[in-house]
């Protein structure tokens, strides 16, 4: 655990006044000040315990013979990378490997909401990752999950936290604020327990993440606001991040693996011209693939460079805007005396090269790959094997049943959006078959169920779905089903639906999909049926393996397995399903699947 500024500074006077050498002493970079936002070039960056103690144009006075000297070579540095709102169970691996698959990346401040586990597990689970965060090398803090489970009334989790827990949690060492408040018709409504947890968080003097997933920027918007979430991730267009940056929020912008919100609200800072200072850049869900091949922030911030910003515009939205955000402006997010010393240095701030990181004080990768070992962590027997399916599924189990006597049906049906979270309510004319209402391939209509697996209790929800593409018989099945994290279950063929919820039965969780009988393609999540306790390479290949199998299906969505994960959150409208059936997320209330009869 890195030393606080105040039990270091004796050190780091010491060695910004020459007295004492550094422990490390980077030499003749071109400084990217944020703060200023100004290159400064001929600049060298002197370290002592983890911490910058000297930024200046010679570092000569900080340097002695045990002084680790890296040569900058004139390349830029410039803070190392923060994450401000993720979930890091999205990669389908535990948080260590997160943190090893993205410090090559440039990424040493991340920001997390372990509300995934936090639904599965409870408190324990939250407590499991605040503890394995506490030990990385780099700086991993934790958002209290808010909304366990996310609807009250919609839905059933395989936990319940409320302001009692949240209390608790706010005396946590690594714990930085309130996770996304998701229930916000809760919160608009006046709910006691929503405003309560809020209240601790306030009281606690931390942050309370937001999480408004509405067009409607009325009254309850207003009231959302009034509330006290200072931030927001879900804004999908220009007006979205306006009226928030206006209300006092921080517009959250996030490029993940299926989510690409940065390139409609940007044009608020390139075309609007409004201050660059309150919007921030984050992820939101990284898929592993993602990570390994693509990227973490320095995606995001190429990005948004890409889509008009200037890159130290950029930067900063990566690094200080995050700082300030949580209140933790004197400990990250710029290269200035006394704040933690991550650094990142890179050869152009375009396509951002991540040539050299060094976290804390300690050079952790270079050229692509890491330079320390990060061992793995143990999880305890009790977050494994959380899969309860209290039965073995059958094909008839997906069944439909139509009214009596009729040979069509008019359905609903959730509209999946590619790269987008929402979803669209569509309709169907559907035929029937022996009373059982029938897909339509043809008209990409398939199925969805969701399977309860928390305790056992044999129940399946059955819904259609629309946008995957699937042209052949085939089904997935996923435990990772945001955010209560049963089973969903979708596909063309019911045989291939039950084989697909079985094996995940079978195996205690993870992501798979079969077609005509067979197995194509496997992920196990032995970890709360959400995470992997394989190495974050090996896990990027599985979930490669499956996003192909999906392709080789008829499916050509970006990711869609993301989009297959988000289709239980009852959060976000407009069409979901839940344990209890299908949800309308634009009135918060179940509808039924069948509208009328129809003629087919």
């Amino acid at each position: 655990m890195i030393k606080t500024w105040f039990e270091c500074t004796p050190q780091l006077v010491d060695v910004a006044m020459g007295r004492t050498p550094a422990d490390m002493v980077i030499r003749n970079v071109r400084w990217v000040n944020v703060h200023s936002g100004e290159i400064v070039p001929g600049t060298d960056i002197a370290i002592a315990a983890g911490r910058f103690a000297f930024v200046g144009p010679n570092a000569d006075h900080a340097i002695g013979p045990q002084t680790q000297v890296i040569d900058g070579e004139g390349r830029y540095a410039l803070p190392g990378l923060c994450d401000a709102h993720m979930h890091v169970e999205s990669g389908m691996i535990t948080v260590t490997e997160f943190a090893r698959a993205v410090i090559p990346h440039g990424t040493t401040s991340m920001f997390i909401d372990p509300h995934e586990i936090a639904n599965v597990l409870g408190m324990p689970g939250v407590k499991l990752m605040h503890d394995e965060a506490a030990g990385l090398p780099i700086n991993v803090f934790v958002q209290m999950p808010s909304c366990v489970p996310s609807a009250p009334g919609l839905e059933n989790a395989g936990a319940s936290l409320g302001p009692a827990e949240v209390r608790e949690a706010m005396s946590w060492p690594n714990i930085v604020g309130l996770g996304e408040m998701m229930n916000f018709p809760g919160v608009v409504a006046g709910d006691a327990n929503m405003l309560a947890e809020i209240g601790a968080t306030q009281a606690a003097h931390k942050t309370v993440g937001g999480h408004y997933a509405s067009k409607d920027l009325g009254l309850p918007f207003h009231g959302y606001v009034a509330a006290g979430p200072a931030d927001d991730h879900e804004g999908t267009s220009l007006a979205d991040c306006v009226a928030r940056v206006r209300q006092g929020m921080r517009a959250m912008l996030r490029l993940g693996s299926a989510w690409y919100d940065v390139a409609a609200q940007i044009k608020a800072v390139t075309e609007l011209g409004l201050d660059s200072r309150n919007f921030v850049l984050c992820t939101d869900d990284s898929h592993s693939g993602t990570l390994v091949h693509d990227g973490h922030m320095n995606r995001v911030v190429r990005h948004a460079i890409a889509q008009g910003l200037k890159p130290i515009t950029a930067i900063q939205m990566a690094t200080l805007n995050t700082a300030q955000h949580f209140g933790m402006e004197r400990e990250l997010g710029s290269i200035t005396p006394g704040r933690r010393a991550d650094v990142i240095l890179t050869s152009d701030l375009v396509t951002l090269p991540v040539e050299t990181v060094v976290a804390q004080g300690r050079l952790v990768s270079r050229d692509g790959g890491l330079v320390v070992d990060i061992p793995p962590y143990p999880y305890p027997a009790e977050a494994k094997d959380t899969v309860k399916l209290g039965r073995k599924l059958g094909a008839a189990d997906f069944d439909i049943a139509a009214p009596a006597g009729v040979n069509g049906v008019r359905a609903r049906v959730i509209g999946v959006i590619e790269n987008q979270a929402p979803t669209r309510a569509l309709e169907a004319s559907l035929p029937v078959a022996d009373g059982v209402v029938q897909m339509d391939r043809a008209g990409d209509v398939c199925q969805i169920a969701l399977v309860e697996r928390h305790r056992g209790t044999g129940t399946v929800a059955n819904a259609f779905v629309s946008g995957f593409g699937y042209d052949k018989p085939c089904a997935v099945a996923s435990t990772v089903a945001h955010d209560s994290h049963h089973m969903i279950v979708v596909g063309t063929d019911k045989v291939d639906m039950a084989l697909a919820a079985n094996r995940l039965g079978e195996v205690g969780g993870g992501v798979v999909i079969f077609s005509e009988g067979r197995e194509l393609a496997l992920v196990k999540l032995p970890i709360a049926g959400l995470m992997s306790d394989q190495r974050a390479e090996v896990v990027a290949d599985e979930a490669n393996a499956l996003i192909e199998a999906m392709r080789q299906c008829g499916c050509s969505l970006n990711n869609a397995y993301m989009q297959h994960s988000l289709l239980a959150l009852v959060v976000i409208p407009e069409l979901r399903i839940s344990d209890i059936g299908l949800i309308d997320v634009t009135r918060f209330e179940p509808t039924d699947v069948l509208i009328e009869e129809a003629a087919v």
